[in-house]
């Protein structure tokens, strides 16, 4: 893969979070976000808990508050489904500024709203301080599954060519007079989508034989033996933050 598929989300920079080998920071947010989920709705010191800590990562990894909640504008569909939660749900209801809201919607909103933002705040972090190479060789290092680490390097690495191929299509096709914004054009439109993938499917095949060519056995090479892996010294430094929000996961089961 070239250097130049990198992602948007990505920030360059030299912070102690940027350095962290990848499989260290992947296996800190997985541990963080299934704290998260584990911990019981009523605990709301817990959740307040975990927004520190996430507040401290960003700050380490210098991202600023307004980049990750700009991004993390994604959940909107989510939380407007957790607002109207109040107002549909059942069971007792309470009296909020002149509104009868259900008391369980009221509690499953919050649930939506903490957990989901939380979620998403830790994995855009992790997104800004890791490329999508390094992602992939992280997950190769845990030992993910090769068959999936192969498809998400070749897709990263020819993501780009088909967009570009996409690109071309679409100009040819209005330079003969097509115009997609017209809905009885949809067929054309159809048709370049088959085109697209027939020339892909082929681009793959010839790709692929040209691997096996080179000598290659249907399995990449096994990067987690290589240099950078993650020393001793790093998974207890990037294990902090996951310790710590287990711990606050089972002070708030304990105590609700």
């Amino acid at each position: 893969m070239g250097a130049g598929h990198g992602h948007v989300l990505y920030r360059e920079s030299a912070s102690p979070v940027h350095r962290l080998p990848p499989e260290v920071k992947i296996v800190a947010m997985v541990v963080f976000t299934v704290a998260v989920v584990a911990t019981p709705r009523e605990a709301f010191w817990a959740f307040g808990g975990y927004a520190l800590l996430v507040a401290g990562v960003a700050a380490l990894a210098r991202v600023g508050p307004g980049w990750l909640l700009r991004r993390a504008m994604i959940e909107l569909p989510f939380v407007l489904f957790a607002v109207a939660l109040p107002f549909l749900g059942t069971g007792e209801r309470v009296a909020v500024a002149g509104l009868h809201l259900s008391v369980e919607g009221l509690y499953g909103s919050w649930n939506i709203l903490a957990k989901g933002t939380l979620g998403v705040l830790a994995s855009l972090l992790l997104a800004a301080t890791t490329t999508s190479r390094d992602l992939i060789v992280g997950l190769d290092r845990l030992r993910c599954p090769q068959v999936l680490t192969q498809i998400a390097t070749f897709m990263l690495r020819y993501l780009d060519v088909l967009i570009g191929e996409a690109r071309r299509m679409r100009v040819a096709r209005i330079s003969r007079g097509d115009d997609p914004r017209f809905l009885w054009q949809l067929r054309g439109f159809a048709a370049g989508i088959g085109a697209l993938f027939l020339r892909a499917f082929e681009r793959g095949e010839r790709v692929y034989l040209a691997m096996l060519s080179r000598g290659y056995t249907g399995r990449m090479p096994a990067v987690w033996q290589g240099a950078g892996a993650a020393t001793t010294g790093q998974w207890l430094v990037a294990a902090t933050v996951p310790v710590v929000a287990a711990a606050i996961a089972a002070t708030a089961v304990v105590l609700t």
